[in-house]
């Protein structure tokens, strides 16, 4: 297992100029302010894609934090684990750019390159017009789903480690 095996990712996803689409990206910066692991990397992520598959190798976790439509009030908070994130991908409903985390998500599997703790933290959103600011209920929920990222990898740290599934 190599060094980066051990790390982890969390990768902010969204657009940062449609206001609630860039939930992801913001959560990303709440939770880049309270990341002191040296084996954890942020990485903006974007609206995914493709690209970022060698950047997602060879790791020993993913969150991925996104903008998730799931019909909810806006700004609660949902996380999805593991075999539930990759359900609710393959259904391809809840997230607004699921088409290409799914993409990613796949080609990862095809490579035997999924890590095995994973999980997908998404916030709902209110609006996704133009903006470069998120709604009010957006803009309050991201201190709770940055917590949710690192509760996540402070409990799979207490995990032992099993490699990639399939």
């Amino acid at each position: 297992m190599s060094a980066r095996a051990k790390s982890i990712a969390v990768v902010g996803i969204g657009n940062s100029l449609l206001t609630d689409d860039g939930a992801g990206i913001h959560t990303l910066e709440r939770f880049a302010e309270g990341n002191t692991n040296d084996d954890v990397f942020c990485l903006d992520g974007g609206t995914v894609g493709l690209a970022l598959l060698d950047r997602l190798s060879d790791l020993g976790g993913l969150v991925a934090l996104d903008a998730m439509k799931l019909g909810l009030r806006p700004g609660t908070v949902t996380v999805l684990e593991g075999e539930a994130m990759d359900v609710h991908l393959r259904n391809q409903h809840g997230s607004v750019h699921e088409v290409g985390l799914s993409d990613l998500m796949d080609a990862l599997r095809l490579r035997d390159d999924l890590p095995e703790k994973r999980a997908l933290i998404g916030i709902e959103p209110e609006d996704m017009d133009w903006g470069t600011q998120p709604t009010m209920a957006v803009t309050a929920a991201l201190p709770e789903a940055a917590e949710c990222a690192h509760e996540l990898i402070r409990n799979w740290r207490a995990e032992p480690r099993t490699g990639a599934s399939q």
